[in-house]
């Protein structure tokens, strides 16, 4: 079985997915907003594929570790997607993903199209990385 993580963002929800071990994360695809809100099937999909038992979803808290605007959203879409994908969720702090995503990108020299392209998924990966070594760790989830 696996862990699948979520980066979710207003117009892309970036997708990344454990080994079977959980040990390492990998970018996995990039779906639209809208695809997930009204309807759960691409995840559902992906779920069955990937043999999928657990959901990671990125929680967006301020660099206070409060939860504005945007991480009360990802609440919302992770209590959604719990019930329709009837896998258990979790939120994880996904502070700074996004940059570490965009900076890793650079340094590998990925060319500026490209990277708006991946950002999502790499910062997904970059959830699920730091969700899965914090249980390797004995760290509990938000």
């Amino acid at each position: 079985m696996r862990t699948l993580a979520l980066d979710v963002g207003t117009a892309r929800v970036g997708v990344a997915v454990s080994d079977p071990l959980r040990k390492t994360a990998r970018p996995l695809t990039l779906l639209a907003r809208s695809d997930i809100e009204g309807d759960a099937r691409p995840l559902a999909e992906i779920v069955t594929e990937q043999q999928v038992d657990e959901l990671v979803v990125g929680l967006p808290t301020t660099m206070r570790g409060e939860a504005g605007k945007a991480a009360r959203d990802a609440l919302g879409v992770a209590s959604r997607l719990g019930r329709a994908l009837n896998v258990p969720v979790v939120t994880w702090d996904e502070r700074l993903t996004t940059v570490m995503a965009e900076a890793s990108m650079v340094e590998a020299g990925t060319r500026r199209d490209k990277r708006k392209q991946k950002r999502d998924m790499v910062a997904a990966a970059l959830i699920l990385q730091s969700y899965l070594d914090s249980r390797s760790h004995g760290e509990s989830s938000e």
